[in-house]
């Protein structure tokens, strides 16, 4: 009996698909450039399985049913372009590459545009739940070639994490990148998250003077709320983690932030899209300066710098500070869909904003309870604009606007530097006014560039150049947009 699926690439999450697959009934055939690493497997967590090993390229083709399906689970960029060269020759007509990687979603057009010419067709598939999620049940965002989903559903529903409606979170996201654009927004999101929850850690930290047994607490307590989410909860588990000598582990980790790449690709997206991907884009940053330990040291050392206690009911602070994480959390989200939205439309793709919201309802980093709200909101409109315009997150907005507004107002106060959650009230305000200063800024584009400007007194379209000196002439600049 021939195997259904083939993996290449047997490092955590690899195998961790691969035992997922086989415990559903799938017989997949694993393989690895290094060959001990194959007898690894198999001897390991492998032993007993279904599970067969392929030790070259020519071996797992031969051992696959067809259409033939391999799935790729190794690190993106050059190491997939050289997989699919190596593997198209040995393959059919039909037959289908799966990338599973993060990869950015310019390769996956390329990539689909490429295969479809030599008549094999190409997924480039998004995949979040870490190493856990993998084993038990990740969400699963596939797009790229809308022949070859049929033939790869059975399995990525079955291996995929369930709602609690039993709803597998994995659909066809939509045609070429579109899968691993979707999966770059989910880690742009998962960059913002994480960066609000520990400017809350450190406002309750150093503002509030909280020891880690209160703010592990504090956390609990909060998943139990509209904030219950994966990375609340882990994050209560870390604050709760002591070190053999009964300190706290997570102050002896050296606040220098590592990144892969996605939450930076997701900013020059939407800087490209001309999408205010404020949050992300600042908790981006935010990684970038933590990288700056030295010069971080000798700055605070040279200014002197001391975060002010916070003063007032702490119990009264935590609440407040709860409901500036969540709004927060909100915006994030709401222009992460912005984003997705922009794109769907530039590339045609018609996403489906409130599936997208399924998918990561289970089994992702970013899993929380309110994406079942998000899922409610596209449902009545698709074609909403910004998430916070749904009335039932537009009445938390609302609601917490008065303690979001303290808590920013208290850190700017204090010298406690909270970027991701400020930037997100600025962005709120900004988009909730309907004059901006931008008047003033197109005046200053043309008094020194001649880049004309529209007016509120006439047809939109219709622009104009003034000679505010005297001297610099009537000749505008052509018009355009930067």
């Amino acid at each position: 009996m021939k195997g259904d699926i083939g993996v290449i690439g047997l490092a955590v999450m690899g195998q961790n698909l691969i035992l997922n697959m086989n415990d559903h009934g799938y017989k997949v055939v694993a393989h690895n450039r290094t060959a001990e690493k194959v007898d690894e497997f198999l001897q390991g967590p492998a032993k007993g399985t279904n599970i067969v090993g392929a030790y070259s390229l020519q071996e797992l083709v031969d051992k696959l049913e067809s259409p033939r399906k391999i799935m790729l689970m190794v690190r993106a960029g050059d190491v997939v372009d050289s997989f699919i060269d190596k593997l198209v020759p040995l393959l059919d007509k039909g037959d289908i590459i799966i990338d599973g990687g993060n990869t950015n979603f310019p390769d996956t057009n390329r990539r689909v545009a490429a295969l479809k010419e030599k008549g094999i067709h190409f997924i480039g598939s998004g995949v979040s739940g870490g190493e856990e999620g993998a084993r038990f049940g990740p969400s699963i965002m596939p797009g790229g070639s809308p022949e070859a989903w049929p033939f790869v559903k059975p399995i990525f529903q079955a291996i995929s994490a369930k709602t609690e409606n039993d709803e597998p979170c994995c659909d066809w996201v939509g045609n070429d990148g579109a899968g691993h654009f979707v999966k770059m927004v989910h880690n742009g999101i998962e960059y913002g998250d994480m960066q609000l929850i520990t400017e809350a850690y450190q406002f309750m930290k150093d503002g509030l003077g909280m020891t880690h047994d209160e703010m592990q607490s504090v956390f609990i307590e909060w998943n139990k709320t509209e904030l219950n989410s994966y990375l609340v909860e882990i994050t209560s588990d870390i604050l709760g983690y002591k070190d053999t000598d009964g300190e706290p582990l997570v102050e002896k980790i050296l606040d220098t932030a590592g990144q892969k790449g996605t939450g930076k690709w997701t900013g020059i997206n939407a800087l490209d899209m001309g999408i205010p991907l404020t949050l992300i884009t600042e908790s981006v940053f935010a990684r970038c300066l933590s990288s700056l330990k030295d010069q971080r040291v000798e700055a605070e050392a040279l200014f002197g710098k001391k975060e002010s206690i916070v003063e007032g009911d702490k119990q009264v602070w935590i609440e407040a500070l709860r409901q500036a994480l969540l709004a927060s959390k909100i915006i994030s989200y709401a222009q992460g869909f912005m984003l997705m939205r922009e794109a769907s439309n530039e590339n045609g793709w018609d996403l489906n904003y409130g599936n997208v919201a399924l998918m990561w309802r289970g089994g992702c980093i970013i899993r929380s309870a309110f994406l079942s709200n998000i899922r409610d909101a596209y449902d009545i409109d698709p074609e909403l604009s910004f998430l916070g315009s749904d009335s039932y997150f537009k009445g938390i907005l609302e609601n917490s606007m008065s303690a979001w507004r303290k808590v920013a107002a208290k850190s700017m106060e204090v010298g406690i530097p909270m970027p991701s959650m400020t930037s997100a009230l600025t962005f709120l305000d900004g988009y909730t006014t309907a004059r901006l200063p931008a008047n003033l800024l197109q005046a200053q584009r043309d008094y020194f560039g001649a880049h004309t400007y529209e007016r509120v007194d006439k047809p939109k379209g219709e622009f104009f150049h003034t000679n505010w000196t005297g001297k610099g002439g009537d000749v505008s600049s052509t018009t355009y947009n930067s």
